[in-house]
């Protein structure tokens, strides 16, 4: 709905009195220019652009647009941004507290503002993956016939979220992770700002690091804990925020993990040989430790899944599967939830029967490659589909496997430079007992090609 006389009052007071705001609040962008990252949002001519007016759309009116991505990366302070530029008439609602008979309120007064004086409507809804598939339908008919321009802010993934005929009536925008520099350089206008801190304590370079790695991409979460830092300091009489009054304000202990240095190696490190010898108490440590320090969830994710090939293999092929799953969801979910994701792969990884066979056979085979052992491949196996091939032998005596008894073909495969050489030695670990079985059995059939066994 849009503002009643208690709203409306309570946001005169936070302009004639703005210290009395947080100051995630009084920080919020006033233009487009003020926004941090999003770049590729906001360049000239984007529906970002246009939805406050910047150039002349002519008949190409600015459409619909859902802003995706996760919390505190900016999707309500665009929102707010257009609120505040636009000279259209605009209202926000939540899903979380709106339902269908607000929606139509809101549809029927951007209808009678659009007949009897001309002025558009821009409907910023918040959260809008809460709304019931009944409560989306409602919003057809304004978003298609453009009686409302819909702002919708989701932090879960539109296409499983929201109905695709809303969906395809707007345009999608995927919000990037705020990065460090850009929350540096947010954390740094906060302090010298007059809507800020305007200069009233500095941020040494430890405890902006810390900032920064509790933050965890989320500018709200930063401005808040700066917020709380500063305070403590100031009721000290202290003109710095300390790396121990900032402990003490958040009560979260600044862990020693450099995202860009060793700590960053040596963890992640520490992470998978705990994995590697199956110590779960010890691998969740690790994972934590890294999760607390902010690290980016999808480098946890790829390490996993390195770990599935390199130190379990076929020992448990559903491992791989569950860390690729792992790496999926954490790339949908982020943080906060995406923990439990990483946690319930990192479980299933260390107590998983470990093999590293597949890890050693193709470094074995790249030995030989690397050392020249790459002979040429036998006639029999060569391309024979083009022209002229069977003149020079190609495909000659190739014997299709799917013809013959057991699907095996009793031929020689590989070069003779590396004929009978083993690459891949399985262990009898978990699932790789029964490939170890085929394996044999499989090499007993082969070896009868080239006389140096019998077929079982």
């Amino acid at each position: 709905m849009e503002p009643d006389l208690f709203t409306a009052a309570a946001e005169d007071r936070q302009e004639k009195d703005p210290a009395g705001s947080p100051l995630a609040v009084r920080m919020r962008p006033r233009t487009l220019d003020e926004v941090v990252g999003q770049q590729h949002l906001l360049k000239p001519g984007s529906p970002l652009r246009r939805l406050v007016g910047e150039g002349n759309g002519g008949p190409a009116g600015p459409s619909s647009v859902f802003l995706w991505g996760p919390p505190g990366i900016g999707k309500t302070t665009l929102a707010y941004v257009v609120s505040q530029a636009t000279n259209k008439r605009f209202v926000e609602l939540s899903a979380i507290t709106a339902g269908v008979k607000e929606v139509r309120a809101v549809i029927d007064g951007a209808r009678r503002a659009s007949g009897g004086f001309g002025k558009e409507t821009v409907l910023f809804l918040d959260e809008i993956h809460r709304f019931s598939k009944a409560q989306q339908d409602s919003l057809l008919p304004a978003v298609e016939n453009r009686w409302v321009t819909l702002i919708a802010a989701t932090t879960e993934n539109p296409y499983f979220s929201v109905i695709s005929p809303l969906l395809s009536r707007s345009l999608l925008l995927t919000l990037e992770p705020l990065t460090d520099d850009d929350l540096r350089g947010l954390l740094r206008r906060a302090l010298t700002d007059a809507r800020g801190l305007a200069g009233a304590v500095t941020l040494p370079e430890d405890t902006e690091g810390h900032l920064l790695r509790i933050a965890g991409g989320d500018a709200r979460r930063a401005l808040t804990a700066l917020e709380a830092g500063a305070g403590s300091a100031l009721a000290k009489g202290e003109k710095e925020i300390t790396l121990r009054t900032l402990e003490e304000s958040v009560d979260r202990a600044a862990v020693k993990y450099d995202r860009d240095g060793d700590q960053h190696y040596d963890v992640a490190s520490a992470l998978i040989k705990s994995i590697r010898g199956s110590d779960v108490d010890a691998a969740l440590h690790y994972l934590a430790r890294m999760i607390e320090a902010g690290e980016d969830p999808r480098f946890i994710a790829r390490r996993l899944m390195i770990s599935a090939s390199e130190d379990i293999g076929l020992a448990d092929p559903t491992a791989l599967q569950t860390a690729v799953a792992a790496a999926q969801a954490v790339a949908m979910i982020g943080f906060p939830e995406a923990r439990i994701t990483l946690s319930q792969a990192t479980i299933a990884l260390a107590l998983a029967p470990k093999s590293n066979a597949a890890y050693t056979a193709i470094d074995a085979a790249l030995a030989d490659v690397r050392a020249g052992r790459a002979g040429a491949v036998p006639p029999h196996l060569r391309d024979s589909h083009y022209k002229g091939a069977q003149k020079l032998g190609h495909g000659q005596g190739y014997q299709y496997p799917h013809d013959l008894p057991g699907g095996i073909a009793a031929q020689q495969y590989a070069p003779d430079e590396v004929h009978g050489t083993r690459y891949y030695e399985p262990t009898r670990h978990g699932a790789e007992a029964r490939y170890a079985d085929v394996v044999e059995r499989v090499r007993v059939r082969l070896r009868s090609a080239s006389g140096e066994g019998t077929a079982d």
